[in-house]
């Protein structure tokens, strides 16, 4: 068995510093405040905004262009509301335009925007200045999420949450529901998370923030505004199991169209998610079938370096930002091309010949356990066992031999990710 442990301690500097930020520039930089109002009543997800609760005192209104024309209003007004209740919280926008027939809303695949307007809401729920949750609808209606760390956007995360869209000769509406269950945040009885509210009128080619993203300034989360009012929320239990079952059939033909040679093989597996507390998310995948994942562009590599792929298996792609710091962890190389792939064809006695030699290993479990406490300190713990994988050599008598090319092999990492509080270079005194 091949053990493989790895330990990662990673310190990043972190400090609150959108109220400094504030302090220091009171003009487009000033931290905006905004209070959620608790509702009893349910709100209908169609984009009609036609509830009396929306009437709530409390909006996030004057945006401040991003791009373009950094520090100026946006061209076109945008009110937001903040609602939540005991299971969710909801967003309700209004997004004039002057021109109804110029909202561009061109349909798209989820998770992606090639050519339409956009409304969207981050939460940093911890108020960490650098982890966050996104969501973003277009005006097509196409969603998108992401989840936000230090260094990284993942757009492969994945969440469940509800929004309508309904363009009107005044401009545009969007409401959203996104369940606490949707999102991760501390037990505290009155909470202050970081957010804000974003927009893009595509045929300006502007970007507008609710609270001022000032791009002279590194980071984003850093410069979201406060949510207040949270009140008595709780986060639900977070227990999603997956099953499935799969069946591959091939057939090889020979030049005369005949059958040659034909297999089957079924599969069958769970995926598991399980919040263990308010912080801390275990994931767990058994006999997981990657044969519907989006395959590789084979590179012709003449260097004695390793080539990197792009990770699109699902389980290796979701929530796995505090891994990938540094770029030292590389998820490919498990499940990945046997270590001694190429050994059978190396070993070959006179008559023999290779007639199976699987090009990945079989993965039979894999565990991750992540969170973050309140305190800034991160945690990642992995596991994952792959089985032997055996290459078959058959020699002219049909005689078949087996040949192993990747040992059962066990992967651990831990990882443990430590934010400093600094004061940002911006605020030190200078002495001359």
């Amino acid at each position: 068995m091949n053990k493989i442990f790895a330990i990662a301690i990673i310190a990043l500097p972190l400090f609150n510093s959108r109220h400094l930020f504030a302090q220091e520039n009171n003009t487009v930089n000033e931290l905006k405040t905004l209070e959620a109002h608790y509702i009893q009543e349910p709100i209908v997800i169609d984009g009609e905004l036609n509830e009396s609760q929306w009437n709530a005192p409390s909006k996030a209104e004057n945006f401040i262009q991003n791009f373009p024309n950094p520090g100026k209003p946006s061209r076109q007004k945008a009110v937001v509301t903040t609602l939540y209740d005991n299971n969710a919280i909801y967003i309700g926008a209004y997004l004039e335009d002057i021109c109804k027939d110029s909202v561009i809303c061109t349909l798209s695949e989820r998770d992606k925007n090639d050519n339409a307007d956009v409304f969207g809401v981050s939460f940093d729920t911890y108020n960490d200045d650098q982890n966050a949750f996104s969501f973003i609808v277009t005006s097509a209606g196409v969603q998108l999420d992401v989840r936000i760390s230090a260094n990284s956007e993942d757009y492969a995360w994945n969440a469940v949450w509800y929004s309508a869209v309904k363009i009107k000769d005044n401009g545009w509406y969007v409401e959203m529901k996104i369940p606490f269950a949707a999102l991760r945040f501390s037990d505290k009885n009155e909470q202050v998370w970081g957010v804000n509210f974003s927009r893009n009128i595509r045929r300006f080619r502007e970007d507008s923030y609710w609270n001022h993203i000032d791009p002279a300034v590194a980071g984003k989360v850093n410069q979201y505004g406060d949510l207040v009012g949270l009140k008595n929320i709780k986060s639900p239990v977070r227990l999603s199991l997956t099953p499935y079952v799969s069946g591959y059939y091939t057939r090889y033909d020979d030049g005369d169209n005949s059958i040659h040679e034909q297999n089957t093989s079924f599969n069958g597996g769970m995926d598991l998610k399980y919040g263990i507390n308010e912080a801390f998310t275990l994931d767990m995948t058994l006999i997981p079938d990657f044969g519907q994942v989006q395959s590789d562009n084979r590179v012709l590599n003449t260097t004695p370096f390793e080539v990197k792929y792009n990770e699109f298996r699902q389980f290796f792609t979701e929530g796995t930002e505090i891994y990938n710091k540094s770029g030292l962890f590389y998820s490919r190389r498990i499940g990945g091309t046997p270590v001694n792939y190429g050994k059978p064809y190396d070993e070959l006695r006179s008559g023999e010949s290779v007639t199976e030699n699987p090009t990945t290993s079989k993965l039979l479990n894999a565990t991750k356990i992540t969170g973050r406490t309140q305190s800034g300190t991160g945690i990642g713990i992995f596991n994952a066992v792959t089985k032997p994988t055996l290459a078959t050599i058959t020699d002219s008598t049909g005689k078949t031999r087996t040949l192993e090319t990747d040992p059962l092999s066990n992967y651990n990492v831990l990882v443990i990710d430590q934010n400093f509080a600094t004061i940002p270079l911006s605020i030190l005194p200078i002495q001359m």
